[in-house]
């Protein structure tokens, strides 16, 4: 993705009034602190209604994230920043770059004072929350920050010296952007941020997560939108996906077997009832994410191959499929050591995740993380919603509206809870199941999740 000086939407720099900050006042003076580039854009758009049409969004990276029927707020006016700090990887190719650890940073005309930051879920870029979060947030007046991680695509793992290292860098590429981003936001406003908040959905939430864990001074608090789930004694990825590659198979062919493999499928964490959702995910999803996951923390499982081979019998040599976690060297809980989480968190997190998620099982993921949260003593910090009928991708909504919920409004009411529970002191509602409401049509599920139903 490349755009011209002046890109559809930009405008040039207007002067404050009464001398203060206007439309992309003194937007050539700011610097994001340690960027290697950085290129400014003044934009008459700063949601994805604009940036699609300017260039200054892609939306590769957030496609099949979000339901078709999503309204896109809109007026928002602003300065966007896109950037790159150093980095020796190369995979993401945004803006002809071919440079990884990129950001974008956007500060709107109309600011709350409020500061937002997020990393990609999954292995995608910078913009992948764009349409989810981002937009909304935007339309709020929070500026609103986000990193691709400093590794993207199928191929991250090659990133790094020893294994773990590639998403032990996501957690530093958060933090450094976070650092960067309060200062940009300051020179900006000329004040420093009164709020900064962590959010982030399934990788993006295990790195919310992460920060509130080990850098709870640079946050007020943190949304976490089904974050994956890194624990050296498991359970993670590693334990929960290769059963389900082993039984799945058997499953759907039928036969005598099919119902020891459905039993073998819901004992790994794949509930009963999410049946309908096992072969997309068995296409899409759960081959790719184990191979490319266990390369990057048990690289010698398959020697010298690299991330395994797709859709292997189990029985073949080095076969994913039959990847036993438990049996595994010392190593590959040395590598998961270094990312995993502690439950030790430091400021106010409110946490959702779909009892229908067949990517990363709500009883094997979150469920476990906010046992660990109250082991550690940090209850009170912690708000866990389990959305009844809610799934890992809000776009399968559109495949299944009669027996999924998006979990986008949810998020919309996480994050007005939790500034209650920040301005004011107003706790959220205890933590729950929000049962899947009687009687609703598609168009009130995309619009509504009251955290007390």
């Amino acid at each position: 993705m490349t755009w011209s000086t002046a890109p559809a939407g930009a405008t040039p720099q207007d002067a404050g009034q009464d001398g203060r900050p206007g439309h992309c006042t003194r937007m050539n003076s700011l610097t994001v602190l340690g960027a290697e580039h950085q290129q400014t854009a003044c934009l008459q758009e700063l949601t994805t209604a604009g940036t699609v049409a300017s260039g200054h969004t892609d939306p590769a990276d957030w496609a099949g994230l979000t339901p078709k029927g999503l309204a896109t707020p809109s007026g928002v006016p602003g300065i966007q920043i896109d950037g790159y700090f150093p980095d020796s990887s190369a995979t993401n190719t945004n803006h002809g770059w071919n440079h990884d650890s990129q950001f974008v940073i956007r500060l709107p005309d109309r600011w709350n004072g409020g500061l937002v930051i997020a990393g990609a879920p999954g292995v995608r870029e910078q913009y992948a929350n764009d349409r989810a979060f981002g937009d909304w947030m935007l339309s709020r007046g929070y500026a609103f920050a986000a990193t691709d991680k400093g590794n993207t695509g199928a191929a991250f793992h090659r990133d790094g010296i020893a294994p773990g290292d590639a998403i032990a860098e996501w957690n530093k590429r958060v933090t450094q952007l976070t650092r960067a981003a309060r200062l940009v936001v300051a020179q900006r406003y000329h004040r420093l941020a009164s709020r900064t908040l962590a959010m982030g959905m399934s990788n993006g939430g295990y790195l919310v997560r992460w920060q509130l864990e080990k850098h709870p001074e640079l946050y007020d608090a943190g949304v976490d939108w089904e974050g994956t789930l890194w624990r050296t004694e498991g359970p993670n990825l590693l334990t929960f996906l290769p059963p389900a590659l082993r039984a799945y198979p058997t499953y759907a062919t039928g036969g005598e077997d099919a119902e020891k493999a459905h039993r073998e499928m819901t004992a790994a964490g794949f509930p009963a009832g999410s049946e309908f959702l096992w072969p997309f995910h068995h296409q899409y999803y759960w081959d790719i994410t184990q191979r490319i996951y266990r390369e990057e923390v048990d690289p010698e499982y398959d020697g010298a191959a690299e991330a395994g081979t797709p859709f292997c019998a189990p029985g073949s040599p080095a076969c994913d499929a039959d990847y036993d976690y438990a049996s595994r060297p010392d190593s590959v809980r040395e590598a998961i050591s270094a990312i995993d989480l502690t439950g030790r968190i430091g400021k106010p997190l409110i946490t959702f995740h779909g009892t229908l998620d067949v990517l990363l099982p709500i009883s094997e993921t979150s469920d476990v993380y906010a046992r660990m949260v109250r082991r550690e003593g940090r209850g009170s910090l912690h708000r866990y919603y389990r959305v009844e009928g809610g799934t890992h991708v809000d776009s399968l909504f559109d495949t299944f509206p009669d027996k999924l919920r998006p979990l986008v409004p949810c998020h919309r009411s996480a994050v007005t809870a939790l500034e209650r529970w920040l301005d004011d002191g107003r706790r959220p509602p205890p933590s729950r199941t929000l049962r899947m409401p009687e009687g609703a049509d598609p168009a009130m599920l995309l619009t509504r999740c009251a955290l007390t139903a």
